[in-house]
């Protein structure tokens, strides 16, 4: 049995007892029985047996019902947290880790967008504002002499009138930076995968908030580090449980998504963000700042970064804020990272998209990227309003500015029941398996609320959801019920 989890993820959550799983081992030749061992743990999550989340049975217990040492099966678990498969929470136990699989086909269908109202994936609303604005700066690409951003090659880290340009952007963001410690990227996702890379190894410890981005969790198999979630509120996650896991050791960097978080949209506040940069400065961890959002939010928020000079990289783009298809970000390192990130991004794709860079930097010198933010947040009210007219109680978490909401599951359906409904009605959207980093994250559906349709398309869509929410499920889908 598991005790019921706050739909708020207020904090962790833990099975009363670990999941009664019991392997048959077979001897191989030359295979180590530890090697057998997480072959097996593998093999059983690949298959179902173990579910996200469960809680392995502990060393000793498992040791003793297999006839094999503590050390065997300390070897075997630590050797299938590596590649990604468990989660050690000190304290805590041992826990199957939520993996990015091929069953994310489950929410983002491969369907025309005429049969499918998409509500699986983040991204902007797209308007005749868009659309405008994008007719208006090709235009003037094509009338422009290109040769200053079409044929270099160099620098790598980003030509330096474009670098220049995002400083003064980064600036309204509460970010001060020289333009020798900003990296032009192509995009959030490609910014954070360039700080990890700067600062973490395979086998390192990585924080995070139990349920974040599933971009961080694919990272954390590509890098090979152990990705640990925390327990989070309201405001992010728990200074107290950041504080146990840091002490425990063994922590190297932490990924933060502090702004209108993906999935939650929940967000931050000045007191919560500098009790993190006190502890994060205190064990010297690093911290990645994934700021993606940050532009929607007028509120003076303190950078985390901005507070550790020496051990802060902030990231953000234009892909969530101004435009979807506006894929170049801002990087911004410790001074000691610039040359150890640019010659990562030489190697892993040479530069950013210069083109892209380009429109950017036309775009903050004339007032277009304000002017399109401008409009992003006012859509985000007006959406957001129409998903709390239609949906009510069943949304668990949300913000005004954020393009997501969070939904909690009815107790009479499971996530995968409500997709699969959702899907045979053609509305796409997210369970909670690619976001779990931890426990205590108290599960839940994902809607997004960006891209282009109208409020009535989007309230026909929600209005699906809520009569899914209100029916039965299928008798193939009860569980719970007597």
């Amino acid at each position: 049995m598991r005790r019921q989890a706050n739909p708020l993820a207020t904090g962790p959550v833990l099975a009363t007892r670990p999941v009664a799983w019991r392997p048959h081992l077979t001897k191989q030749k030359g295979v180590t029985k530890h090697a057998a061992l997480t072959e097996r743990i593998i093999a059983d999550i690949d298959a179902g047996v173990l579910k996200p989340m469960d809680r392995m049975p502990t060393h000793r217990d498992l040791a003793r019902d297999l006839g094999l040492s503590v050390q065997t099966v300390s070897l075997s678990y630590k050797e299938a947290e590596r590649l990604g498969f468990l989660s050690g929470e000190i304290g805590r136990g041992t826990f199957v880790k939520a993996r990015v699989t091929d069953r994310a086909g489950r929410m983002m269908l491969d369907h025309s967008p005429n049969e499918v109202l998409d509500l699986s994936i983040i991204r902007g609303v797209y308007l005749e504002e868009h659309e405008a604005a994008c007719r208006e700066i090709f235009h003037e690409l094509a009338e422009s002499d290109t040769a200053s951003f079409m044929r270099p090659c160099r620098p790598i880290a980003g030509l330096d009138r474009h670098r220049e340009t995002a400083r003064l952007w980064l600036r309204r963001l509460g970010v001060t930076a020289g333009a020798d410690r900003i990296i032009v990227t192509n995009g959030a996702a490609h910014g954070v995968f360039l700080a990890l890379s700067c600062v973490v190894r395979s086998g390192d410890v990585v924080l995070c908030e139990n349920l974040t981005d599933h971009g961080i969790i694919g990272l954390s198999n590509v890098l090979g580090f152990s990705l640990r979630g925390l327990p989070t509120d309201n405001d992010g996650i728990l200074p107290d449980a950041l504080e146990a896991a840091c002490a425990a050791g063994g922590v190297r960097a932490m990924v933060l998504i502090p702004t209108l978080n993906n999935p939650t949209g929940h967000v931050m506040g000045a007191v919560r963000r500098k009790e993190i940069a006190a502890i994060a400065a205190r064990y010297g961890i690093f911290v990645v700042e994934d700021e993606v959002c940050r532009p929607m939010i007028d509120e003076d928020l303190p950078s985390v970064a901005e507070m550790l000079p020496e051990l802060g990289f902030f990231v953000t783009s234009f892909t969530k804020t101004v435009l979807t298809g506006l894929r170049v970000g801002y990087l911004v390192v410790p001074p000691s990272y610039s040359i150890r990130a640019a010659s990562i991004l030489r190697v892993s794709s040479w530069s950013g998209t210069y083109l892209s860079g380009e429109i950017a930097t036309r775009w903050i010198e004339n007032g277009t990227a304000q002017r399109l933010l401008d409009v992003q947040r006012r859509e985000a009210r007006a959406r957001q309003s129409v998903a709390a007219t239609v949906l009510g109680h069943h949304v668990a978490s949300s913000h005004p500015l954020s393009l997501c909401a969070w939904l909690k599951v009815p107790a009479h359906w499971t996530e995968d029941g409500l997709v699969r409904a959702l899907a045979n009605q053609n509305v796409a959207v997210s369970p909670s398996e690619p976001f779990i980093a931890g426990p205590g994250h108290g599960g839940g559906i994902r809607i997004c609320l960006g891209g282009r349709m109208s409020h009535a398309t989007l309230s026909n869509a929600l209005t699906t959801v809520r009569n899914a929410f209100e029916q039965l499920p299928p008798v193939y889908d009860i569980g719970s019920i007597g």
